[in-house]
């Protein structure tokens, strides 16, 4: 904004106010009408008079009208701006409008202003499309969005897997205080709601298995059904979702909060890579703690199982026990648990990419969060189909 304020120590013209507020006065001469102009004409000023500038853009003042801008004191872009439209509207109805009392600064300054509004405008050309192309340009650009954050979250991946190689090689001193609280937040606080979630669930399956085999008269083939789908499918894919939900969001907040602060700015400056200080240790607890909540899941789910087959169809522990024995082996517990590692790098890969998208507010890091639990859950259940197709492929 051009502010043309006097020079200390030059001399002032009479009449002329520093700090005042801007003001409009009319008077009727013997050439015509005279407006006088005084006060501070600035942005931050000028609002208390744009009304009574409407009201003498609005009046017939004749064929003559003069602008004394001797008392005019601090003058800027928004002042002239506005004087010189009060002009151009007078100008319009048929008068000789004429300038008075003005400065060099001044002078350069209305002539800024009425050069830029003699600058033509170029038109806004409206893109003419159609429904079906509009349907294909989403898809092309939902489908270029997907490319590019593949690329960020392998980006993620290579960063944190040179960072692993440089501190195994002892370029780089290993930060394990990080990575054992980030295990203790994300593995030991979730226990209960795992737990609990899990014990639950079994029992749920138990009871419905129970019910619709009780039809055929092969109750105890409920085992079979609660420990293959618990060990296989249903324990780990139901932890990763938590932990979505749960560890993924707060890593995204986390992070997100960080950048809304400029602290990863920060993080570069001092010469440190934000992947290494804030992904990795993170990623790192994420791989190590979901594989041991869903070997935890999987156990309280068979503790819901047993205890409701016990209570509703009379099947003893021991009885329970010794058909699971037969039903499943020990590949059956690795086939869930071997998902577990990389669900867990998915939901940190996206938390942590989504932390890293959040903008200045809090909108975006709202937009973000919710952003990455979606994306975390749906990769997940993507993921488990995946490896429901590759054991169905070798016939496992």
């Amino acid at each position: 904004m051009l502010d043309t304020p006097h020079p200390e120590g030059a001399p002032k013209k009479e009449g002329r106010p520093d700090g005042a507020s801007p003001s409009l006065e009319a008077e009727k001469g013997k050439g015509g009408v005279v407006l006088h102009f005084s006060g501070d004409w600035l942005a931050r000023t000028i609002g208390h008079v744009e009304s009574v500038v409407d009201e003498t853009r609005k009046a017939d003042l004749g064929k003559s009208v003069t602008f004394d801008l001797s008392s005019v004191g601090r003058l800027d872009t928004s002042g002239a701006l506005l004087m010189e439209r009060l002009q151009r509207a007078l100008a319009e109805k048929g008068a000789e409008v004429r300038s008075e009392g003005l400065g060099d600064a001044e002078t350069k300054l209305f002539g800024a202003v009425r050069k830029a509004m003699d600058t033509p405008r170029p038109e806004t050309k409206t893109k003419k499309t159609s429904a079906i192309a509009d349907f294909f340009a989403a898809i092309g650009a939902n489908v270029f969005a997907v490319g590019r954050e593949t690329m960020m979250g392998l980006n993620i991946v290579g960063a944190s897997l040179y960072g692993a190689g440089r501190r195994i090689t002892g370029k780089q001193s290993w930060r394990p205080a990080a990575i054992v609280s980030q295990m203790d937040r994300m593995g030991v606080r979730a226990v209960p709601i795992i737990a609990l979630m899990s014990f639950l669930i079994g029992a749920v399956i138990a009871q419905q298995g129970a019910f619709q085999l009780r039809n055929f008269g092969a109750e105890i083939f409920v085992v079979d059904l609660v420990g293959i789908l618990q060990l296989r499918e249903i324990g780990v894919l139901l932890t990763a979702i938590m932990i979505a939900g749960r560890s993924g969001s707060a890593i995204t907040a986390e992070i997100g909060s960080m950048r809304m602060r400029e602290e990863v700015d920060a993080l570069q400056v001092i010469g440190l890579n934000p992947i290494g200080v804030l992904v990795f240790p993170r990623l790192v607890a994420l791989t190590i703690v979901l594989p041991l909540l869903a070997f935890i899941a999987d156990i309280a789910g068979l503790l819901g199982a047993i205890v409701v087959t016990w209570i509703y169809s009379g099947i003893t522990p021991d009885a329970f026990i010794t058909r699971m024995r037969s039903a499943i082996d020990i590949g059956t517990v690795f086939a869930g648990l071997i998902k577990a590692p990389f669900m867990a790098i998915v939901i940190g890969v996206v938390a942590s990419l989504e932390g890293l998208k959040v903008g200045g507010s809090a909108e975006s890091l709202g937009r973000h969060v919710t952003a990455s639990v979606v994306k975390s859950i749906f990769l997940v259940i993507l993921l488990d189909a995946v490896f429901a197709i590759f054991y169905a492929a070798i016939g496992y």
